[in-house]
């Protein structure tokens, strides 16, 4: 079977900023924030400060893996510059998103130069309270002025939104918005990360905001659910049991397959989190396509 991973990050040098202040490396695959707090970010053999597209190359290769969809995140700071590197190194292996902060002076100057000289289709903003923009700057709507300008232009320009709103206790957790958003833009495809980040216990809510946003411009990946239900050992059925809600919901050919590495694995084995969904019995032969391959090449790379 065919395999993109749809959520993945380079990191050529570990610069993140958020609410606990910068993130810099300090050897072994781990990085320290401002307050003290100590991450493992990169899984060993794959780099010591850095994530490169050679890495996750290999990591790919080692997996079966054909494909990489190349996210942006507040954690390890903006890679927009190596991202359009690597993917005009290795344009069969990859695709990548840039990313801006709406909050910056000359954002749009910036997003200009990512659209009409270094050509990108994808734009990720993390916009979530406990790793991106929302932790720290001040709470902003989605569909208010601060975006106003952006959704026009990703829309116009023919890209593919995606966004991290984080989970259900914060303030960037905006269904509501992003549903008129799809709205108002009903040829935009949008793509929200993580399957909102549902929670175990909190099953109804997951369910209220997946029929909300189940629309046909609109897609989720399935990034990092191990570890956002975390202590979820593999074979990780709470994030089976989310994901079979999901099916349940929006069906399959919404689904994205993804791994949020290097972070994810890190924390686990990569092997694993490719492996869960294939022996879960959840999905026959056809749907397992359409979440590991079909889905990811049809909204990312057939634009």
């Amino acid at each position: 079977m065919k395999i993109i991973d749809g959520h993945v990050h380079l990191v050529e040098k570990i610069a993140g900023f958020c609410r606990r202040g910068e993130l810099r490396a300090i050897g072994d695959g781990k990085a320290r924030w401002a307050n003290g707090d100590i991450m493992k970010l990169i899984p060993r053999g794959y780099g010591d400060k850095d994530f490169t597209g050679e890495a996750l190359i290999r990591l790919m290769d080692d997996n079966d893996i054909e494909k990489a969809v190349l996210m942006q995140g507040s954690l390890y700071g903006f890679q927009n510059e190596y991202t359009y590197e690597m993917c005009s190194k290795y344009p069969n292996r990859f695709v990548g998103a840039c990313t801006i902060d709406p909050f910056a002076e000359n954002y749009n100057e910036v997003l200009d130069r990512f659209i009409n000289k270094l050509g990108f289709k994808i734009l990720k903003l993390e916009v979530s309270s406990g790793g991106g923009l929302m932790g720290y700057h001040y709470k902003f709507f989605l569909d208010g002025e601060e975006m106003k300008n952006i959704w026009h232009k990703v829309s116009e320009n023919d890209m593919v939104m995606v966004l991290d709103i984080g989970d259900f206790t914060m303030e960037s957790y905006q269904p509501e918005a992003i549903r008129n958003m799809a709205l108002k833009y009903p040829n935009l495809k949008i793509v929200v990360c993580h399957l909102t980040a549902p929670r175990v216990g909190m099953e109804d809510r997951l369910k209220k905001t997946l029929e909300l946003l189940k629309l046909p411009n609109i897609w989720f990946d399935l990034a990092a659910l191990p570890s956002i239900n975390a202590p979820d050992k593999y074979p990780y059925p709470n994030a089976l049991n989310a994901i079979k809600i999901a099916k349940n919901i929006v069906g399959t050919d919404k689904l994205i397959w993804g791994t949020d590495a290097p972070m994810t694995a890190a924390l686990d084995e990569y092997s694993n989190l490719v492996s869960y969904l294939k022996d879960a019995k959840l999905f026959n032969e056809r749907e397992l396509e359409d979440i590991f391959y079909n889905n990811a090449l049809r909204v990312y790379f057939n634009y």
